[in-house]
């Protein structure tokens, strides 16, 4: 599945890392997905139970009320290995993972694929969802 196919496919979005400081990509792009038709859900621990530029935030994965489709993850590559574990603690499975650009890890994207699950690396939603003609708009 290419990411134009995830993109009209799936439309529940958690941003790891969502930011109440405007000027930064992850609360950017929230509010981009948000404003696009996607349901977003921030997810950042200082953030738990705030509602930041209309986006609901939560303390972590398991606490969002809702079936994730897409994690979306604006974290330090080290932290990656930890987050696919919360993944994989979820009582479902979340159909991709995706990590923004610049955020790479091996061993999590290994234990990820092997896991079953569509992964996609190192690329910018936003990007991806504006530049693709192919993603409906």
């Amino acid at each position: 599945m290419d990411t134009a196919e995830i993109l009209n496919s799936y439309k529940k979005i958690a941003v790891l890392g969502y930011s109440d400081k405007p000027f930064r990509e992850s609360n950017r792009i929230g509010i981009y997905l948000m404003n696009n038709g996607y349901a977003v859900f921030g997810v950042n621990p200082k953030l738990a139970g705030k509602t930041v530029d209309g986006i609901m935030c939560y303390g972590s994965l398991g606490e969002i009320p809702d079936e994730i489709e897409i994690v979306n993850i604006f974290r330090n590559p080290d932290a990656l290995p930890g987050i696919i574990d919360e993944v994989l603690s979820l009582p479902y499975k979340p159909k991709v993972i995706w990590t923004q650009l610049e955020v790479i890890n091996d061993e999590a994207r290994e234990k990820a694929i092997s896991m079953g699950f569509t992964y996609i690396e190192d690329k910018c939603i936003y990007v991806e969802h504006k530049l693709n003609p192919k993603v409906q708009k």
